[in-house]
């Protein structure tokens, strides 16, 4: 994006604003006050510092992946820390350090030439720091846990313009509240550390049916995952893939239901785990051994700046008159393009020792609706993903995974109540002014 942007802060009367605003999200509209592009630690200080001297606040961003929830910000500097965009591994220790403005992409394929691996996302474009402090949802989650418990260390920049490096030894609570609470509600983060995995491949792949077969293979699935070991980490979806070049041949065009994941383990034990669904007859199966690098492309999200939007939800349980549900609010017309289950539970579902302030995520399934945002059906795509997400009301949690929620919500909704008690007396503490903004943001009380 900096490409055709040749200096450092955009007020709206510039003639570069437009582009400094646009994010990973296209449909999501920012008027900040002024986008600032920090080219170092020490101007990230300066930049806060600037802003709180002109009586603005400072909302800090990475690719914007999650842009939507932001709202007016008229009275906020958008910092954007894509130029923050480091990455180092220390292969004997096992442990990255990351820069703010960090994709998965690259670090991945970098691990993969020494047989390492980290919890990373499903999309290679996807911005590191924000994806892992906001929990992080792997493809090795059932099995390894949440990405944002990986985190060993976090540096950033406090509302004062201090810099700050915590870990479990210093200010631990404040690192607690990094792990899981966000990367913008506590400070502009610089840098992330993080354990990694000594993982050279994966049983991954994809099975593929016509959308059609989505009555007879949905239920069958569910059913397979009240059994599946933590071992294996899956995702449902039923996709309805445009005639583009950025998808693959054999998908581009198709209406499609796909369970694609990733097994860790041999090939013989992965080999039992994925019979029962093999035995549905995909016509596309392209489960196999493969390098724990490829993950990060196995889902095809689409990668580059998008249109495209989500709803989300937990759901405890999905029970048959559940996936009865799910299979009729998704068929016919619907201008929901991707509607998705992400297989939860495992490590993902259980207490980690030493955790942060997301330690857990409860729920079994994490359900996405996703579609088009712009354009003259604008509208009508956001009306039939809310559908898709209330028909299924009656087995949500009421809770939510705020890394997918790209709507305004009750940000304590993501968290547990007493933690989410604490996170009030953190922020306060940390920012007793209130001049931070997160797209999901603990308030000032």
């Amino acid at each position: 994006m900096q490409g055709t942007l040749d200096r450092h802060i955009y007020r709206p009367a510039d003639l570069e604003y437009a582009e400094a605003c646009r994010t990973w999200a296209l449909a999501a509209e920012l008027r900040p006050a002024a986008v600032a592009f920090p080219r170092s630690r020490a101007e990230a200080a300066v930049m806060i510092r600037l802003a709180t001297s002109e009586g603005l606040r400072v909302a800090p961003l990475g690719t914007g992946h999650n842009a939507y929830p932001f709202g007016d910000l008229s009275d906020t500097v958008l910092v954007r820390t894509d130029l923050l965009n480091s990455y180092q591994a220390d292969t004997e220790a096992g442990i990255a350090r990351v820069g703010a403005g960090a994709i998965w992409g690259p670090l991945v394929d970098m691990l993969g030439e020494h047989g390492l691996a980290a919890l990373h996302g499903s999309a290679p474009d996807t911005g590191i720091v924000g994806y892992t402090l906001g929990g992080g949802v792997s493809w090795y989650g059932r099995a390894l846990g949440l990405a944002s418990n990986a985190v060993t260390a976090v540096e950033l920049i406090t509302a004062d313009g201090s810099f700050v490096r915590t870990d479990e030894i210093h200010d631990p609570q404040l690192f607690w509240a990094l792990r899981g609470g966000g990367a913008g509600n506590f400070g502009l983060v610089t840098a992330v550390e993080f354990q990694l995995e000594r993982l050279r491949t994966a049983y991954a792949g994809m099975l593929v049916w016509d959308l059609r077969e989505a009555g007879r293979v949905l239920p069958r699935w569910v059913e397979w995952t009240a059994e599946a070991p933590d071992a294996v980490t899956t995702a449902y979806r039923q996709v309805q893939y445009p005639l583009v070049p950025q998808f693959p041949e054999q998908l581009r065009g198709r209406n499609l239901v796909i369970i694609d994941g990733a097994v860790i383990g041999d090939d013989r034990e992965a080999e039992r785990l994925l019979a029962p669904l093999r035995a549905l007859e995909p016509k596309l199966d392209t489960f196999r051994r493969v390098p724990a690098r490829a993950l990060s492309r196995l889902h095809h999200d689409p990668e580059g700046p998008s249109s495209g939007g989500v709803r989300s939800a937990l759901l405890r349980e999905l029970p048959p008159a559940a996936v009865g549900q799910l299979l009729e609010v998704t068929a016919g017309s619907s201008l929901v393009v991707t509607a998705e289950l992400r297989q939860l539970g495992g490590a993902l579902g259980r207490p980690a020792p030493g955790g942060g302030v997301l330690n857990r995520i409860d729920g079994q399934f994490l359900l996405l609706a996703g579609g088009v945002r712009v354009g003259p059906q604008a509208e009508r795509t956001i009306f039939d993903q809310d559908r898709t997400i209330d028909a299924m009301e009656p087995w949500t949690n009421g809770r939510n995974y705020l890394s997918f929620t790209q709507h305004s919500v009750d940000p304590s909704t993501g968290f547990d109540p007493g933690a989410w008690q604490s996170l009030l007396q953190i922020r306060k503490r940390v920012d007793p002014f209130g001049v931070l903004r997160a797209n999901h943001e603990v308030p000032i009380t």
